[in-house]
């Protein structure tokens, strides 16, 4: 059992919310993303979904408290190059993670062209997430 002091500590440790917006159209993908994110407890997260490019782009366009997106690469509608180049114009410094099955030279050397921040590899494991995540929560200064 903890006492008060012990939960007020983490209260503040993760008193600020960071919005996520994830970019997948896989329901197997999105569900597993976001069960790795909700088991960060250093991280208090609100979790946004954009079923295809397009829907993230639009979201973007009407939501600017969007902290990060984890764009998946291959979607219908519009695929994630397409999106982050969009999301890019509107707003250049939102930090934007290529999250793809497909993580060849190739592919690494075209999300970060079409402006994607970072790349992880699906299956997305917690362990290469986090460190990405710290990186860029700790330039927020809100």
């Amino acid at each position: 059992m903890q006492n008060n002091t012990e939960i007020s500590n983490q209260q503040l440790e993760i008193s600020e919310k960071h919005i996520v917006l994830i970019a997948e159209d896989g329901n197997i993908n999105f569900l597993l993303l976001k069960t790795v994110l909700q088991k960060m407890k250093e991280y208090a997260f609100t979790i946004h979904r954009a079923n295809n490019g397009q829907e993230a782009v639009e979201i973007c366009q009407n939501n600017d408290k969007i902290d990060l997106i984890l764009m998946d690469i291959k979607m219908p509608v519009m695929d994630g190059y397409d999106a982050t180049k969009k999301i890019k114009e509107i707003r250049p410094d939102l930090p934007i993670i290529a999250q793809t099955a497909y993580s060849n030279e190739e592919d690494i050397e075209k999300a970060l062209a079409a402006g994607c921040d970072d790349l992880v590899a699906k299956p997305v494991d917690h362990k290469v997430l986090k460190p990405i995540l710290k990186k860029y929560f700790s330039l927020f200064k809100r």
